[in-house]
């Protein structure tokens, strides 16, 4: 199936399952590498027991020595976008980027001992359940009934009345929808990559966009100014709400408003900024001449953590927006786009010294890299 027919068929309709998706997979991350990330203060990670038909929940970080053994049963640990510090994972999920990046989220890696799992479940976002080793039993469920087992610290549904099952070997891939539900057990001990995405609520987006929103109206006639009540009457009712107050405000707030572009611009800036927690790394001060000579051998990527998003007139790079001139944005582009550019191309910027200096800034700050000629 291209990618295509699957947007057009598939994406965000039905399940689907995909045998042997990737063969001869390998796991980007092996068990005691992904033990170490656990450990690390700057990843998310979960562990999820069943320990005597009971759900505990932990978050870490975790040093080795406190997770369960491998030998015992019904246990999961969690750890959320391995792809920013893994770069066979981000390879990974570079594999999904038919998809656009606005929407695309993280690689997460479950590992599990045999017979662990998180119960049954649904997701608010779409997700491809990659299988890189051992296996795992999938039941799946279009049921509507989504009422969840009350003080647990787990999301688990409370009824869950399998329609179809799936075990899952090394390569194969299950995709499902929105809210649909599902229940993965490991046979045996077993690694899984979940290729997640973003569905911001429409009320998350609201909230942001008033704040961003305020941020940007300054200059707005329609708010400059303050309330002021020169024909106030005396009251003998202090407490009472001024109805001139209440009817001023919203005159002035219904002149305020906002176009398309607006909108467009506040999500790219919004939807390209870092996950909380992301730190970038700390880059050694080199002068604009080294550094050009540098890129111009090596080439350019983006740094992993880095998102680089745009649209018709905006560039948007880790949560700022950039107005750039046409003769730029083509490479812009075509760096979020490729998510690096080669020593060639590199080669060609180098004739605009605006684009270069840029280049030059984003690298100081961590957001862009050196890269192997080889890119």
């Amino acid at each position: 199936m291209t990618p295509a027919a699957f947007m057009r068929d598939i994406w965000h309709r039905k399940p689907l399952l995909v045998r042997q998706a990737i063969s001869d997979i390998v796991p980007p991350v092996s068990r005691e590498a992904l033990f170490e990330l656990a450990d690390r203060d700057d990843v998310e990670s979960r562990l999820v027991t069943h320990f005597r038909n009971r759900w505990k929940l932990a978050h870490g970080p975790f040093a080795a020595d406190n997770l369960p053994s491998t030998k015992a049963r019904q246990w999961t640990l969690l750890v959320q976008g391995v792809n920013l510090h893994n770069s066979a994972a981000a390879a990974l999920m570079g594999q999904f980027r038919f998809i656009p990046d606005a929407r695309l989220d993280d690689v997460m890696v479950s590992y599990a001992t045999d017979g662990g799992g998180v119960g049954p479940h649904f997701d608010s976002y779409d997700v491809f359940l990659l299988q890189v080793s051992g296996r795992r039993r999938w039941r799946i469920s279009s049921q509507d009934r989504l009422e969840l087992v009350p003080d647990l610290p787990l999301k688990i549904l409370a009824e869950f009345e399998a329609e179809q099952e799936f075990v899952l070997e090394p390569g194969d891939m299950l995709y499902l929808p929105p809210q649909y539900a599902h229940d993965g057990v490991a046979e045996g001990e077993c690694m899984t990559c979940s290729i997640g995405f973003r569905a911001p609520a429409y009320r998350e987006l609201a909230g942001h966009f008033l704040a961003w929103l305020s941020e940007t109206v300054e200059d707005n006639e329609a708010l400059s100014g303050r309330y002021a009540d020169p024909g106030q009457a005396a009251t003998s009712r202090p407490a009472q709400l001024p109805a001139d107050l209440a009817r001023t405000v919203a005159q002035r707030l219904q002149a305020l408003r906002w176009s398309n572009d607006m909108v467009s611009e506040f999500i790219g800036t919004h939807l390209s900024e870092p996950k909380p927690g992301v730190e970038f790394a700390e880059v050694p001060q080199i002068a604009a001449g080294k550094y050009a000579k540098l890129a111009r051998t090596h080439g350019i990527v983006l740094a992993p953590a880095s998102i680089a998003l745009y649209d018709r007139s905006h560039f948007f790079l880790n949560g700022e927006a950039y107005e750039v001139p046409g003769e730029l944005a083509g490479w812009l582009r075509r760096l979020a786009d490729r998510r690096h550019l080669t020593a060639a191309e590199v080669g060609q910027c180098a004739e605009l010294p605006e684009l270069m200096e840029t280049f030059h800034h984003w690298t100081l700050e961590g957001w862009l890299q050196l890269a192997p000629a080889a890119v």
